[in-house]
Order: structure tokens, then C-alpha cells, then sequence
């Protein structure tokens, strides 16, 4: 995997879409030329010192022969508003690609996608990549309303068939996206992978989902993030692999972000929590 390349990044486009979301295209060669789907990028408005931080993006699309690659905003802090904010020829600092990508299902097995809100993201250029050696893919689309839901037309696109869901009803299913996932893994012609990008609850469920019907599953986890490289720690992640005898901290930044399913010490849950009690037992011992 290519080495992240930092750059100050010059926007190509901004294309503004409903409420509090934009289309970002950046050039930088070298993200455009290596990043695979699930990775990130580390990015910033302007190229002086403040804001401090830089943000993790997912990189939605990426075209190789001029350079760029876009990402999805969804306009929350200051540091969202001001890259929102970025006009063609403005430029960004901008670090990448970062981070594990997805790793495709095998061959003639369905790629299950969740996506929850902006989590849609890297889907987009997953959905190419599959189509690219053959594999098929199928996105299950969940948000509060109609309105969370922008990027569908780019899959239709595509050609890959999406199911909406809503809280609200407002679109598609009426309930949340993993019951859609479940009922149509009732009647599933084949064998599946679960991939799934959103918010935390969200990746818990379809990790239940996985357990409960025996599949495989990847998600990409979204912790806060400060350097994107391993350094500041800050966006270490309970995991535990099959072959670990109890479970240890990796970076989401640079083990991740994407994981799979069944390492996730996730919050909250009985499994998750007899873990770590019989590590806190351990390390009471050991002392």
C-alpha cells in the first residue's frame, strides 16, 4: 500500500446539496492514484495553523487520470463549515490515503453494504471497485429522513440496486436500515458478506445481525481521530482476534479504520463486557 502523501490541495469543485451536506473535489494525484475504498483522508481548510486539527473523510469517488477525488460533508463543527465552504481554487491541507480498506467478498458472493447517513460514503467507489472484477453488490440506505438520504441517484448509476429506510417513513422502509438488511436476508439466493459504515449502534447491530445469522462482516469504525498516522492515540479501539487471549487497543487510524466484526469489544454488549472483566480480573491479578 502507497505511502499517505501530504499536500496543500487545491478544490476543483463544491456542489452544494440539501441541507446540511456538500460534494468536496479535491486535487491530489496521489490519493486519486492509490486510495481503495474504506480508506480516509486527514483534511483542512486553508493552510495556515488554525484550526489545528484536520478531519478524517472517507473518500467517496476518485478519477485517476486528473488527479482528484471527492468527499461527502455532512456541515456539523467549524472545521465541516469551513471545507464546506471551500471554493473552486481555494486550497486544503490534506493528507492520504489512510488506513485498511474494505477487503471484497469472494468471488460470486453477494457484498451486503449498510450505510447509515454519511457512512454511504466509501461505498460509492467500493460498489466500483466490485464491479470492476465482476462482484455484485447490493446498499442498504438508512437515515432519520428522506432528506439524510442524498446519494442515491450515483448508484442507480452504477446500476446497483439500493433499498432506503428511514426512521420517519418518509422513504423506503419505515424502521431502522438493519431490519431492512434482516428481512431481506430472509430470502437471500446466496451467500453473503456484510459490509457497514454509519454510526456506532448502527455497526453493533449489524455485528449482532452477522453473529446471530453465522456471516461474515466488516465495519469501519468512526472514532475521534487527531492525527490520522498513530501518534496521538486518540482514536485507540478495544479489539480482540480470534487467536488473542484477551483483548488490547488498536488505532482505527492505521489498524482500521475498517475491522472485522466479530474483534469489536463493543460497547454495552454481554459478550463484549465478560471480555474486558476477565482482563481487569487478569491485570488485578498480575499485580
Amino acid at each position: 500500500m502507497a505511502p499517505p502523501v501530504n499536500h496543500d490541495a487545491a478544490v476543483v469543485s463544491r456542489r452544494i446539496l440539501d441541507g446540511p451536506y456538500v460534494l468536496l473535489t479535491v486535487r491530489h494525484a496521489e490519493v486519486a492514484q492509490s486510495a481503495r475504498a474504506g480508506q480516509f483522508v486527514m483534511i483542512k481548510a486553508g493552510t495556515s495553523a488554525e484550526p489545528p486539527l484536520r478531519r478524517p473523510f472517507s473518500i467517496l469517488t476518485v478519477d485517476r487520470a486528473a488527479g482528484t477525488f471527492a468527499l461527502f460533508l455532512k456541515t456539523i463543527g467549524a472545521g465541516t463549515r469551513a471545507l464546506a465552504a471551500l471554493a473552486p481554487g481555494d486550497l486544503a491541507q490534506c493528507l492520504g490515503p489512510l488506513g485498511r480498506p474494505f477487503t471484497a467478498p469472494p468471488p460470486g458472493e453477494e457484498a451486503i453494504l449498510v450505510a447509515g447517513g454519511y457512512g454511504i460514503a466509501p461505498f460509492h467507489l467500493f460498489c466500483e471497485e466490485l464491479a470492476a472484477t465482476g462482484g455484485r453488490a447490493r446498499v442498504f440506505y438508512g437515515g432519520r429522513t428522506a432528506s439524510d438520504l442524498q446519494l442515491r441517484d450515483p448508484f442507480a448509476r452504477l446500476g446497483v440496486p439500493l433499498v432506503p429506510a428511514t426512521d420517519d417513513g418518509t422513504l423506503g422502509h419505515h424502521g431502522r436500515v438493519t431490519e431492512a438488511v434482516d428481512q431481506y436476508l430472509d430470502t437471500r439466493p446466496g451467500p453473503v458478506t456484510l459490509f457497514a459504515c454509519g454510526p456506532d449502534p448502527m455497526l453493533h447491530a449489524v455485528a449482532r445481525l452477522a453473529t446471530r445469522r453465522g456471516l461474515p462482516a466488516q465495519v469501519s469504525l468512526d472514532p475521534w481521530m487527531g492525527c490520522g498516522v498513530g501518534t496521538c492515540l486518540g482514536c485507540v479501539v478495544w479489539m480482540q482476534g480470534a487467536h488473542e487471549a484477551r483483548p488490547r487497543y488498536r488505532c482505527a487510524c492505521t489498524e482500521g479504520p475498517v475491522f472485522d466484526a466479530r474483534e469489536v469489544v463493543w460497547a454495552g454488549d454481554e459478550a463484549s463486557r465478560a471480555r474486558l472483566d476477565a482482563l481487569a480480573g487478569a491485570t488485578t491479578e498480575a499485580r
